[in-house]
């Protein structure tokens, strides 16, 4: 996942948001920053799992990444008490702090140190887990250094996280739970060894959004298809890359389909095809919050287009020549019944604030207990 900085909403969910089915996950960012949260800003009725984004490593230990979270933290893990069910992890890295990982994984030394320190660290918090989102191994991601041995130091870290949580797990008679966010690549199943990992983690949190961005795409396109266009250049989707990881040797079970709750903003884009696949730069504000585009775009002189290959949305504004790829309610509830469907472990999304009414989180709990219509 990206670390992308959008603002925090302070703001309590306003849709109803329905309980996930058994044995379904419903896994969310929180992503607070520099901010206090405040009481009753984060809803978890509609949550089975979430992430506290991000910690930090430093000299080689996990370490908190705000100085903010030592407040935040217990807030979040005091939500258990009004969701029983409800699994609190912390997530270390993401597309700004994997700088660390390479160093971590190296060697049996460094990956004892860290496993210690991650130990301490849950121990501290009272958390159920880490998420490990290393961005990326064997690749250099935001430019982090990384090495051509990553690849099996990153099996070997999460074998050794694996054995000293199901130690630790038995001692204290409960689960420590384990996952990792993958990238949604080709290049990312080639830097790693997605057979042997799946044994050691819970779940596969796949980042099956950021296909197109503003900036590295010069062409506009979707950034979170579940199918592909067959006019889209570059032939992706959320459905192939399910398909390559399940191939890759992991189960459909272990798989978590990202839902992200952020939009892509293209400018200076034709109004051929309503922009779709269209020349365009990176526009202001390139990665929008769904509450963002709710508010100042929708209605607001750009037209909502549904891509019925893609089974996405997009917008476009003829007089702003803006082209913006997002989710929405409809494509949710698709993205839902493909989960249900083809038997996958569940959903997860990036992130919390982005929706602060509660409207697409509601949708994802509809959209798990019935087909969409």
């Amino acid at each position: 996942m990206r670390l992308i900085l959008t603002a925090v909403a302070f703001a309590m969910p306003l849709c109803a948001v329905a309980v996930p089915p058994a044995g379904t996950a419903v896994a969310g960012y929180v992503f607070p920053q520099k901010t206090i949260l405040q009481p009753g800003q984060v809803d978890a009725d509609g949550m089975t799992r979430i992430y506290y984004a991000f910690a930090n490593i430093k000299d080689g230990r996990m370490v908190e990444g705000f100085a903010q979270d030592a407040e935040n933290i217990p807030q979040v893990t005091a939500l258990r008490r009004e969701n029983s069910q409800l699994e609190v992890m912390i997530s270390v890295g993401g597309w700004l702090w994997s700088g660390g990982f390479s160093d971590v994984a190296l060697t049996a030394k460094s990956r004892k140190v860290f496993i210690q320190s991650v130990m301490e660290f849950l121990d501290r918090y009272s958390l159920d887990g880490l998420d490990v989102d290393w961005e990326y191994p064997g690749m250099p991601g935001a430019g982090h250094a990384f090495r051509s041995e990553d690849k099996e130091n990153f099996t070997l870290l999460l074998k050794e996280l694996r054995k000293r949580f199901d130690s630790e797990g038995k001692k204290r008679q409960r689960k420590l739970y384990l996952t990792i966010a993958a990238g949604a690549s080709d290049e990312y199943l080639a830097h790693t060894e997605m057979g042997k990992v799946e044994r050691y983690v819970d779940t596969v949190n796949l980042m099956t959004y950021d296909y197109y961005t503003p900036g590295e795409d010069t062409v506009t396109g979707h950034h979170a298809p579940l199918f592909a266009n067959p006019a889209d250049p570059k032939h992706v989707s959320a459905d192939a890359t399910v398909q390559a990881f399940e191939q890759a040797g992991v189960p459909a079970g272990k798989i978590l389909l990202g839902i992200p709750f952020y939009g892509k903003v293209w400018g200076d884009v034709g109004d051929k095809d309503h922009g779709l696949f269209q020349p365009g730069v990176k526009a202001p504000g390139v990665d929008a919050a769904y509450s963002a585009i709710e508010d100042t775009m929708l209605g607001h002189g750009f037209t909502r287009y549904w891509d019925s290959s893609a089974k996405v949305p997009y917008l476009y504004s003829e007089e702003k020549r803006e082209f913006v790829s997002y989710e929405d309610a409809e494509s949710i509830g698709v993205k839902c019944d493909y989960v249900r469907t083809h038997g996958l472990g569940g959903v997860m999304f990036w992130s919390y604030f982005n929706d602060p009414s509660g409207e697409l989180l509601g949708a994802i709990g509809h959209g798990l207990h019935e087909e969409s219509q």
